[in-house]
């Protein structure tokens, strides 16, 4: 195994007195150091302390740092963004170089550092012109060893602006990030995706719909970030005809929607647009009119759109009334992640939607899931769990995923504890069917929380607990980032959309085990959105609560990356699942 050597860092006052002291005192330098800085390509980090420990920061490579940090220095021209750098004394710069550094490696040095940066609370803007993700190359198969090295010897600098990298991988702003490495699937479909929009945008098309798919954890919002940021970036310089391109991102999830607000200010990614760039579907079809269409609208967990009037929603079908104000609409559905009667669509109408998509040949569906890090026959046994309602003996999974049937939920409890630690195991939580009563904004009667309940156990729900540091505002922060919330039990509706490593499930009383398949009793269940009757357009009532419960269970088992623990308070489920955890069922 190559043992990789440890990288070379200068740090140097930004300004014009401090790049000339670094010239003339890199004479001193033993001939491997200058050779690295100087020589070689590298990679540069100019950071501003804006106030107390707040940075901007711009990151870029160079094959010459001297010649290129002068041109910064001189000219606005080569990048306006440097303006609100150079103004400010207390601006410096660390200057990174490496015996391995090539073109290749340090553009995905850049992409990485830009990935790490974005996503820390201190930095509250990151300045770059693109993404520079790079394919295989000489060197590559050392790029993620020599980034660890990079980042420690950054951290031993300056630990406010360089944290821990696993306190950063862990935060939900880091998981959904535009800088991520695509996959060779990913970056297909965002080719595919560009290319229709650029088209669609010169013709002067309106309501072209692009439908991507594809299960939980398939990088669908990851895939969306990623074109969230180059369509803002560099798409009106692809349409002649436009001075500028309008892009807006659209989320009807809470917690998902503050993540993309802060994607959008870090990396400069809002306009002068009246209205906002990041916001919930509603406000933007109360907003805009038919004959003004906006030019693209991507709409991540479409799902979750609408599809009957609510609150100030007077429409029919909010994806609808998106495409009658948009030349083109990108939008991730996930049928398998609906969770209520106002989302739900009746077949024909999705088929119908689906089908104009594959007609244009506009239909994407990512097939690899990436989330669940564990082998094949691990993924199978959970989607067996949901899809095909059946349980399965446990398999062994040679890559650590860890599933485990507890017998009580205090113990469950204690486990998910014990994880969350260690900081290397990052960020687990408990999770809870929608099976104990939650009433938002209201206080229960006789008792302090509203609470998840069973036998001697009880814990609180999602939102109620006050943080323990007072001086933390934790307003934009994903519940599960919030130390606190490790005593309180999440539901869809926090988790949904995002990733933990460990999820504990408290499967409760309206999962149940009869004659030998899981089933779903809707009476059991507190969720009022997925138990009550949805009226149809032929005018007919149904209940969808076995399609609604089902799907919620799915958004829980699926929220761990490297382990699923569970406890079922139905007896005849949890006695099927002790056995499978032991390989004692015939059908296993």
């Amino acid at each position: 195994m190559t043992k990789i050597s440890k990288p070379v860092i200068n740090e140097i006052e930004y300004t014009a007195d401090g790049l000339k002291r670094f010239a003339e005192n890199s004479v001193n330098f033993n001939k491997d150091i200058r050779k690295y800085l100087l020589d070689y390509p590298t990679v540069y980090i100019i950071n501003n302390k804006v106030k107390n420990d707040i940075y901007s920061v711009y990151i870029g490579e160079t094959s010459n740092i001297i010649v290129r940090t002068n041109q910064h220095l001189i000219s606005n021209e080569i990048n306006k963004e440097l303006a609100e750098l150079e103004n400010i004394n207390s601006a410096s710069m660390f200057v990174v170089g490496h015996e391995y550094f090539n073109k290749s490696l340090t553009l995905d040095i850049e992409n990485k550092l830009m990935h790490y940066l974005s996503s820390i609370d201190e930095v509250d803007k990151i300045y770059n012109r693109r993404t520079n993700q790079q394919n295989k190359y000489y060197t590559s198969e050392y790029f993620e060893d020599i980034f660890s090295e990079v980042w420690k010897e950054l951290r031993n600098k300056n630990k406010t602006l360089f944290p821990l990298k696993s306190i950063i991988e862990d935060s939900a702003l880091f998981k959904a990030s535009p800088f991520h490495k695509l996959t060779s699937e990913q970056i297909s479909a965002k080719n595919r995706i560009y290319s229709r929009v650029v088209k669609s945008l010169e013709d002067d098309k309106i309501g072209e719909l692009i439908l991507v798919s594809g299960e939980a954890g398939s990088g669908k919002t990851v895939l969306m970030s990623n074109l969230f940021y180059d369509l803002k970036k560099e798409l009106a310089k692809k349409i002649q005809s436009k001075e500028e391109v309008e892009v807006y991102m659209l989320v009807n999830h809470d917690a998902l929607i503050n993540v993309y607000k802060q994607i959008a200010k870090k990396l400069d990614l809002t306009s002068n647009e009246s209205l906002e760039t990041v916001l919930k579907p509603t406000r933007f079809i109360n907003n805009i009119q038919i004959n003004e269409p906006a030019d693209v609208v991507i709409v991540d967990e479409a799902h979750l759109l609408w599809t009957q009037g609510k609150q100030a929603y007077r429409g029919k079908n909010q994806l609808h009334d998106l495409l009658k104000r948009a030349r083109v609409v990108i939008a991730v559905f996930d049928a398998n992640q609906i969770l209520t009667t106002e989302q739900f669509w009746e077949k024909d109408e999705f088929e119908k939607i689906k089908s104009m998509s594959k007609k244009n040949d506009n239909y994407i569906f990512l097939t690899n899931q990436m989330r669940i890090d564990a082998e094949e026959q691990t993924v199978d046994w959970i989607r067996n769990l949901v899809d095909n309602q059946i349980v399965l003996n446990i398999p062994n999974d040679d890559k650590g995923y860890e599933i485990k049937i507890f017998e009580d939920t205090e113990k469950m409890h204690a486990a998910i504890k014990e994880k969350s630690k260690d900081q290397e195991k990052g960020i687990s939580r408990i999770v809870a069917t929608f099976d104990w009563e939650y009433v938002d904004k209201r206080k229960p009667e006789n008792e302090e929380y509203w609470m998840v309940k069973d036998k001697n156990f009880e814990i609180p729900w999602n939102y109620q607990l006050k943080p323990t540091n007072k001086s933390i505002k934790y307003k934009d922060v994903s519940w599960a980032e919030q130390p606190h919330t490790i005593n309180e039990a999440g539901s869809t509706y926090t988790v949904q959309g995002f990733d933990l490593n460990y999820v504990g499930v408290i499967i409760g009383p309206s999962v149940k085990y009869r004659d030998g398949k899981i089933i779903f009793d809707r009476e059991a269940s507190q969720n009022r959105k997925a138990k009550q009757q949805r009226t149809l357009k032929d005018g007919s009532k149904e209940y969808l609560a076995d399609f609604l419960l089902k799907n919620e269970l799915n958004v829980l088992i699926t929220r761990g990356i490297h382990g699923l623990y569970l406890y079922a308070v139905d007896d005849q489920l949890q006695e099927v699942l002790l056995k499978a955890q032991q390989g004692e069922l015939e059908n296993g």
